[in-house]
């Protein structure tokens, strides 16, 4: 017991040999757990008659109602529902809500424009290789594309037909770009409101960190976002948005119609354990202050940048109550720069292990919540934060008192 302690504490046991096997195994039990679904299924339903790609199947559905001139009629549960059986020639399908802003739209025209197969492989295959791209400039190593195609995520995330890599490649690359191309990254940043509950804490981290040209696109990047959706769709479709966030709200968050399991949020777990809602929302509201302060405080410190990013993207999936499991494909920007400042300065003790956590846990993370109630993600996400900020408290010391840096000594 003694010998596994010391291992996960210095992570000698996660040698490059292994992440390279750990990799391979996982990534070619995905393809193949994928290609044994599709095999399986009936057309374009699999053997539950859920749609291939699930999640996606709403997006395609407001697609073809805004080729019909019907757009509106997405943020309307029947008649999205009606739409995305439409799309299935009439069969019974479940119910996908469509819960996003209206500059979102644009993604589901395009998509809708080919049938829905081709739609949902496009979609897959543009995010997946904006994400490679993302995480492979974070971190410019050879063992980069296989570990971030291995990263259980990008299963999850393939299987809903989700936009968790297109979140990845808009937050990541504008981490990536702030410091030398601080306008492109506002863009990005600007681009990234169709997730809006992700961006609670972006203008914090970059208010703190002075980074105003960012500020100053991003803003102006939502204001052209909206004003093209108010110019090509109408003012109707914001009133329409407005009235379903209540039902998104209400029947999806609070009453945890996706499934607590699939929730990776604090306020999912307590309301999990019994929890009523005003109590799930004051301990999500704590969480979130605690985030916002200790972000201030490292955006605004002389931490090194590869620590702030990372616990931005940590922090972001944590602030947010509404974080699904396919949304964790956004860890692997956390990760991506918390193993470059490792890779750079040398590793502190348990860091390696956490991130091997980090890496894994969407692997595990809605199983072990269906069958316990025990929320590993959100566990493990906490823990990752922690560790972020542990970092940078104790390199500010080690610097205060002459000390040298890991990599040195």
């Amino acid at each position: 017991m003694t010998h596994i302690w010391q291992g996960l504490r210095s992570g000698e046991w996660l040698t490059a040999a292994r992440m390279r096997a750990y990799g391979l195994i996982l990534l070619g039990l995905s393809v193949v757990a994928l290609a044994g679904w599709i095999a399986i299924c009936d057309g374009l339903l699999d053997r539950n008659g859920q749609p291939i790609g699930t999640d996606f199947s709403n997006v395609y559905a407001a697609g073809t109602l805004t080729w019909q001139g019907r757009s509106a009629e997405a943020y309307s549960p029947p008649l999205q529902h009606a739409a995305e059986k439409a799309v299935f020639d009439g069969r019974e399908v479940p119910f996908y809500g469509w819960h996003y802003p209206p500059f979102f739209f644009a993604i589901a025209v395009l998509v809708a424009a080919v049938p829905y197969a081709w739609g949902l492989a496009v979609w897959l295959i543009a995010s997946f290789a904006a994400y490679l791209a993302a995480i492979r400039a974070i971190l410019p190593r050879p063992e980069t594309w296989l570990l971030a195609s291995a990263f259980p995520a990008v299963f999850v995330n393939v299987g809903h037909g989700q936009n968790g890599f297109l979140t990845t490649a808009l937050l990541g690359g504008a981490l990536h770009w702030l410091d030398r191309r601080p306008a492109l990254a506002g863009v990005l940043i600007g681009l990234l409101a169709y997730k809006p509950q992700f961006g609670v804490l972006i203008p914090i981290a970059l208010v703190a960190g002075g980074r105003w040209r960012t500020i100053g696109a991003a803003a102006m990047t939502v204001a052209v976002l909206i004003a093209v959706s108010f110019l090509t769709l109408g003012g109707g479709i914001w009133h329409a948005f407005t009235d379903s966030m209540n039902f998104t709200q209400t029947v999806v968050l609070e009453q945890g119609g996706t499934g607590w399991q699939k929730i990776q949020s604090i306020f999912s777990a307590v309301r999990a354990w019994g929890a009523s809602v005003p109590v799930a929302y004051a301990v999500q509201a704590s969480l979130l202050a605690v985030l916002a302060a200790s972000l201030a405080w490292l955006w605004h410190g002389d931490a090194a940048f590869e620590l702030k990013a990372a616990a931005l993207a940590a922090g972001s999936l944590l602030a947010t109550p509404y974080v699904l499991d396919y949304d964790l494909v956004v860890l692997a920007v956390a990760i991506a720069f918390y193993a470059r400042y490792g890779l750079d300065r040398g590793f502190r003790d348990f860091e390696v292990s956490v991130l091997a956590a980090a890496w894994i846990v969407p692997l595990l993370s809605r199983s072990i919540a269906g069958v316990t109630t025990i929320p590993l993600g959100l566990i493990v996400m906490l823990t990752f934060y922690v560790f972020v900020l542990r970092r940078a408290v104790q390199d500010r010391a080690d610097v205060a008192v002459g000390a040298p840096s890991i990599a040195q000594a």
